[in-house]
């Protein structure tokens, strides 16, 4: 199947599942994740539709930004470490791996020095998988606290990995964890926060993330195939 075809199934699945929740398929975003896929394939992704790219390294995307530009929003959904803060802020419109108050105060000031406000979300560790980078559930209010003060951040919601598990719905805690979290933080009243979106679900569980709240959604195997 073509990269428009899968797309096409996509959206027809979120569909599906937000007719069942009476959601509007129409408030969930659809981000591309590109890694090891090439610039002519993403550009294939754009062409039908597709207008969030994520990546996960900060090198790699600055050279497909190269050829690319400003063709879609860009999203770094990856790890970032405070040495790539500066260039990562030169062209990713969002960052949703931030779980470190050094890391954004990092980015708070190479964006007040870019004179450029930045959208972040924050990382969650929902899963308690020590393989996974994020803020604890429980210390994820007291992290907010830390860093709302910080100039040139726009925070806008909060980021997941669900655990890799065989069955979508074994990772339902996972979001309804990071749900629960969102609705916890509106009610804390925070003047200099936004809980806009939630970015959680995959190729594999997105549907289930979608029916606890989801409107980001990071596919890449779904759209683009197996990676090489």
């Amino acid at each position: 199947m073509s990269i428009a075809d899968n797309l096409s199934n996509i959206k027809n699945r979120i569909s599906h599942v937000c007719n069942k929740v009476g959601r509007d398929a129409s408030a969930i975003d659809i981000i591309a994740v590109s890694k090891t896929v090439t610039e002519v394939r993403i550009k294939e992704a754009i062409e039908a539709g597709i207008s969030n790219i994520g990546e996960n390294r900060v090198q790699d995307a600055w050279q497909k930004y190269q050829i690319l530009g400003s063709s879609a929003i860009w999203h770094m959904i990856g790890r970032l470490q405070t040495n790539k803060v500066k260039r990562a802020l030169q062209f990713f419109d969002f960052i949703h791996s931030v779980e470190s108050k050094h890391l954004a105060e990092e980015i708070s000031r190479r964006a007040d020095q870019l004179g450029k406000d930045i959208n972040i979300l924050i990382e969650v560790n929902t899963s308690g998988e020590d393989t996974k980078i994020g803020v604890d559930p429980e210390k994820t209010v007291g992290f907010l606290k830390q860093i709302a003060h910080l100039p040139r951040l726009n925070i806008l919601g909060l980021m997941t990995i669900g655990a890799f598990l065989p069955d979508p719905e074994q990772v339902r805690p996972c979001f309804i964890t990071l749900r629960e979290l969102r609705d916890r933080i509106i009610s804390e009243g925070f003047d200099e926060i936004h809980m806009k979106y939630l970015s959680m679900g995959m190729t594999d569980d997105f549907e289930v993330a979608i029916e606890e709240g989801s409107n980001m959604v990071r596919i890449g195997r779904a759209i683009f195939g197996d990676r090489l």
